[in-house]
């Protein structure tokens, strides 16, 4: 039986043939720089994430309060904001994408299982600044074309790239590639699995480097963050909790001001 990360990648696939990625809004933006918003933020730097599902939590919020979503996280000092594309499991979408970047003047990472080019063109041509790679779809080979060949043809059209990795070989892999930031998922893609402690094990043994390094899933509370900040983890995506939250704004600043 296939696992989870499979199952997506095949599903996206099926999507990447049927035409969905081909939506093009043609959003007029000007490019954002994702790292350097990071490195000019004095405040911790959480990139807040909008998905209105997910495999393990369900339905999060309802999928109409896009905008206002959008703009409540700028408010809360985000320092960016992950929109997830995927339909199928998290309810995202390409329009989605768009209208989230039309709302706010901050960077805009698209986050979906990129497994082929006209994804990232569709990230362009829907308001992203950035992309996220995940390193294990192209060490287990799930996608024909290489991460190398998906780096340079984000970076050909203006677009930096969030490479996200999980096991001990894709972080060292990652802190040496062309990657502008390197992420660390405590999410174990093939099983759901979360454990907060993974990105704390793997700084501590491999270090980050001069890099960017971006830790996500699994933060419900701010506690944690102050020990990854002081280990040298730049910035942390977040998603679920924030979603989920009654008072959004209130729980995107817990985590700012952490």
């Amino acid at each position: 039986m296939a696992d989870f990360l499979e199952a997506l990648v095949e599903l996206v696939k099926e999507q990447v043939q049927s035409g969905y990625y081909s939506i093009r809004s043609n959003v007029q933006y000007r490019h954002q720089s994702l790292k350097e918003t990071i490195l000019a933020c004095h405040s911790t730097r959480i990139i807040s994430e909008i998905k209105f599902a997910s495999p393990s939590s369900g339905e999060l919020r309802r999928s109409e309060d896009a905008v206002s979503i959008a703009k409540a996280m700028e408010l809360g000092r985000a320092v960016g904001i992950s929109v997830v594309t995927q339909p199928r499991f998290f309810k995202g979408s390409l329009e989605l994408l768009a209208d989230v970047k039309r709302a706010v003047g901050l960077p805009v990472l698209m986050k979906d299982f990129v497994v082929d080019p006209v994804q990232i063109m569709a990230a362009y041509s829907n308001g992203a600044d950035v992309i996220l790679l995940i390193s294990s779809i192209f060490r287990r080979r799930l996608s024909s074309y290489s991460l190398d060949d998906m780096i340079g043809y984000a970076h050909r059209l203006g677009l930096e790239v969030l490479l996200e990795a999980h096991e001990e070989d894709e972080y060292i892999d990652a802190l040496n590639s062309d990657a502008d930031l390197v992420g660390i998922n405590n999410r174990r893609l093939s099983t759901m699995h979360v454990d907060i402690a993974h990105t704390e094990r793997l700084v501590k043994k491999y270090g980050t480097g001069s890099r960017i390094v971006v830790s996500e899933s699994g933060f419900d509370s701010p506690e944690k963050i102050a020990m990854l900040k002081s280990l040298g983890v730049k910035a942390f995506l977040i998603g679920t909790s924030i979603l989920k939250s009654e008072n959004l704004l209130e729980k995107l600043k817990d985590f700012v001001e952490a």
